[in-house]
């Protein structure tokens, strides 16, 4: 499942986690896969994929998926990529608290995706904030 805006969770653990960063029209991607082992964390339970496959294994495939998508993101509209998101992402509706800072966390439903990616939190006053950044807890 993914888990907004950059976490792919196994049976609700952590698994893995993508970066982009944007300098004007160049983006950088960055990833992290617990292929041998999942890092201890206090806060969190992650997942290793050290039983069913090996680096040497995933390169190849994370390198194929990747031109593909890459193809796919330069072709396709924005929203289409969040709809796709979306289908395997946790359930509109979820309980969601997402910590932009220390001092400013905001807890409320998850509202879906915004046509370019940014995450849609129904408060309980029923109005709607637009997080373009944050770290999310289910």
């Amino acid at each position: 499942m993914l888990k907004w805006p950059n976490d792919l969770l196994l049976l609700g653990e952590k698994v893995a986690g993508i970066l982009l960063e944007r300098n004007g029209d160049r983006v950088v991607v960055g990833f992290g896969l617990n292929l041998a082992a999942a890092p201890e964390l206090a806060d969190r339970h992650g997942a290793s994929l050290a039983s069913e496959l090996t680096p040497q294994a995933f390169a190849p495939l994370l390198a194929g998926s990747f031109e593909r998508l890459l193809k796919l993101w330069r072709e396709i509209e924005p929203q289409m990529l969040a709809r796709a998101w979306l289908a395997r992402a946790h359930p509109v509706g979820t309980r969601l608290t997402v910590h932009a800072s220390i001092d400013d966390t905001v807890t409320g439903l998850f509202d879906g995706l915004e046509p370019d990616g940014a995450l849609r939190l129904r408060l309980d006053s029923g109005a709607v904030e637009i997080v373009r950044a944050g770290d999310v807890e289910l």
